[in-house]
This record gives structure tokens, C-alpha cells and sequence, in this order.
């Protein structure tokens, strides 16, 4: 017989159990969620209250579901301001809705930590799911950036969307890769690293142990310039966050920063596992040409082949990572909505828009900067 709870922090859980159902899930582990409850990045006035979902069997906690109550959209990367939008003009609320997922990170992965998932369990947590959002008043209940080998429950719609990856095929190193692509590509890359370091600026790649307090400011200082700049706010994240990152994930922290005359001026800041390099915020205090493609992806890049990684996650968007060889992957989320109606015409919608991705992903494959072998 299975049970559940929900609970408002991630302190309620032992990081020890937790961790032994996250695994190597980086996003999902203890470490990286408490870090953004315990900067307050997340809580009921940020419009992230946690409400991790706990499932027991027999009184022993056999799944975690990380979650969070939300009272707008912002920070998720699946977009569904539409859906909000049409739930107001009926004068309905689609606020406040569940959500799991990884708050502010479009990461794929793994988001039912659980060593081993049944059909019985799967069933009875999306259930549980469906119940709570009637019991609780939620519009409905979302899974974001889950892998695609997780099973759905029936009530659930499955969304797709496209990101952009950068695959390792065995590159000795980057001029080894430039190899692979066709010769007008090649001259505009290194056409734009020439520009890049033709600043007069030093890119040096920091581990957590080199990044002191003074550099880690400056880094915050350059992520609250660009994000005022590109959005209009100071970033979803605070100083105290990176803080608890570079405490708690050293091992997993990278940071990628230009220095002008030893101040820093520009950084991207990386997470790394044992497969995959992610980059994840980017900053700079001045407008330097092209050294943003230079920090967040060609850096990026050659890292990934130098510590012969397979896969190069640099976020959300960005049909410009094409031309530079990253290629389209399909991502995937599950979306569960209360009221039937408002569901079946979402569901109408998400079965046109895959038609949609589908061919976008084929024209972004005919895009791609590889020769024909």
C-alpha cells in the first residue's frame, strides 16, 4: 500500500535519503534545491513555494516528486502564458497550479527520484497528482523537462519542444572539430574567436576553490547587468545562492571569466557531471563583440572535448547554436488540467503544435554546419 504527503521544505527529507533517490541527478539533488530554498530564491513570495511530493510504501520513502505551487510563470522555460491568459478571459484562475520541475534550469532529467518505478507506483503517484489538484483547488498539475523514457499517466498531455545541444563524436580537440564542419562555417568561427580575443581580455576556466569572494561578485554583478539589460529584472537568483553552490557543489562548478587588467568583466558559470557540461548564467558588465559566443560556447566546447564529455547542454532557445553545431533535441512535459474543457482544447492544441516541432526540428537538422559525409 502506497502513501503520500507533501511537505514545504526540502529540510523535512534527510539529505541522505534524499540523495539515495536522486542519484547522480544533479538538479535534483539535495545540495542544488536546498541551495535555492535556503537563498530564499524560492518560497511563496518569489512565486515558488516548494511542495516536494513524498510517496511511501509501508512507511519507507520510496519516491520524491520535486515540486513547487506556483502563483505565475516565470522561471519554467515551457511556456504556457496562453493557457493563463485563456483561463482569464473566462474569468477563471489558473493560478495557483503545481509544477515539478527544476526552478529557473530548462535541464532534462529524471523527475521521479526513485530507485525503481513500477506500474502500480507510476499509477498511483499520478493519481495522487490529479486528486491533490482537486483537493487543493490547483488548475492542474505539470512535469517539465522529464526524460522521454518516463511513462505517462493517461490524463496526462505530453508537450514537446526543441533545445539545442552540442554532441562530443570523439574530437581530439577543436580543431579537430572545425574539421567536420563546412569551410564557410569554419572561417566565421574562427573568424568570431579572433574577435573575441582581440579585446585585450584573459579567459581563464576558475574550479569552486579559485573563485573568492571578490570574483564571485563581480560574476553576480555581471548576471544582474545582463539580465536588467535582456528582461528588464536583476535575475531570479541572489549572491547567496552562488554562495551555497560553491559550498555545497564545488566539485560540480566551473566558471568560465574574461578579465580586463585582472577585474573581471565577463564570466559564464558551468555545472559539470560525469557526462555533461552545462552552462547556465551569463553576464557582462560591457558590450565586448562576439566574446559572448566565445564564453558560452566555444569555450564551452573545447572544455567538453578536453574532458572528454559527451554532451554540451548550453540552455534554453537559441537557433543561433545551429551554426555553430548545436543540434535540435526534442524535449518533454506532462501537463494535467483540472477543468475538462479548458483540457481537451490544450490537448488540441499540443497535438497541432507537435506537428509544429516536428517540422521545425527537421528544418533546424537541414540547418546544421556539419559536411556531408
Amino acid at each position: 500500500m502506497y502513501s503520500h504527503k507533501f511537505v514545504d521544505s526540502i529540510a523535512h527529507v534527510p539529505i541522505e535519503l534524499w540523495q539515495s533517490l536522486a542519484g547522480d541527478n544533479l538538479f535534483c539533488s539535495y545540495a542544488w534545491l536546498h541551495a535555492l530554498e535556503q537563498s530564499q530564491s524560492v518560497n511563496a513570495s518569489t512565486g515558488w513555494q516548494p511542495q516536494h511530493l513524498l510517496i511511501y510504501q509501508e512507511k519507507q520513502l520510496v519516491a520524491i516528486l520535486p515540486g513547487y505551487i506556483k502563483s505565475h510563470s516565470y522561471g519554467e522555460y515551457v511556456f504556457d502564458w496562453s493557457w493563463a491568459d485563456a483561463y482569464q478571459r473566462y474569468g477563471l484562475s489558473y493560478y495557483p497550479k503545481w509544477l515539478c520541475g527544476v526552478p529557473f534550469t530548462p535541464v532534462t532529467g529524471k523527475r521521479i527520484l526513485c530507485q525503481s518505478l513500477d506500474t502500480d507506483l507510476n499509477h498511483y503517484i499520478y493519481q495522487t497528482l490529479i486528486n491533490s489538484c482537486h483537493s487543493y483547488g490547483w488548475s492542474g498539475a505539470h512535469i517539465n523537462f522529464l526524460t522521454d523514457e518516463s511513462v505517462p499517466h493517461q490524463h496526462f498531455l505530453h508537450r514537446k519542444d526543441v533545445q539545442f545541444h552540442w554532441i562530443n563524436r570523439g574530437y581530439r580537440d577543436f580543431a579537430h572539430y572545425l574539421t567536420y564542419l563546412t569551410s564557410r562555417r569554419r572561417k566565421s568561427i574562427n573568424k568570431e574567436r579572433q574577435q573575441a580575443h582581440s579585446h585585450g581580455l584573459s579567459i581563464r576556466w576558475l574550479s569552486a576553490e579559485q573563485i573568492d569572494e571578490e570574483v564571485l561578485t563581480d560574476f553576480y554583478r555581471c548576471y544582474q547587468a545582463t539580465y536588467m539589460k535582456r528582461s528588464g529584472h536583476q535575475g531570479y537568483l541572489n549572491l547567496s545562492f552562488f554562495r551555497l553552490l560553491l559550498l555545497h557543489l564545488p566539485h560540480a562548478v566551473r566558471l568560465c571569466a574574461a578579465f580586463e587588467q585582472q577585474k573581471l568583466v565577463a564570466a559564464s558559470l558551468y555545472l559539470v557531471d560525469a557526462s555533461t557540461l552545462y552552462g547556465r548564467y551569463w553576464g557582462a558588465l560591457d558590450e565586448f563583440q562576439t566574446l559572448h559566443f566565445e564564453l558560452c560556447y566555444y569555450q564551452g566546447i573545447e572544455f567538453a572535448i578536453s574532458h572528454t564529455l559527451t554532451k554540451f547542454d548550453a540552455g534554453a532557445q537559441g537557433e543561433h547554436k545551429l551554426i555553430r553545431g548545436f543540434a535540435p533535441v526534442v524535449t518533454h512535459s506532462l501537463h494535467f488540467l483540472a477543468n475538462p474543457t479548458f483540457r481537451d482544447a490544450i490537448d488540441d492544441f499540443i497535438q497541432r503544435e507537435h506537428h509544429h516541432v516536428q517540422q521545425y526540428t527537421q528544418r533546424c537538422m537541414a540547418l546544421l554546419p556539419f559536411k556531408q559525409q
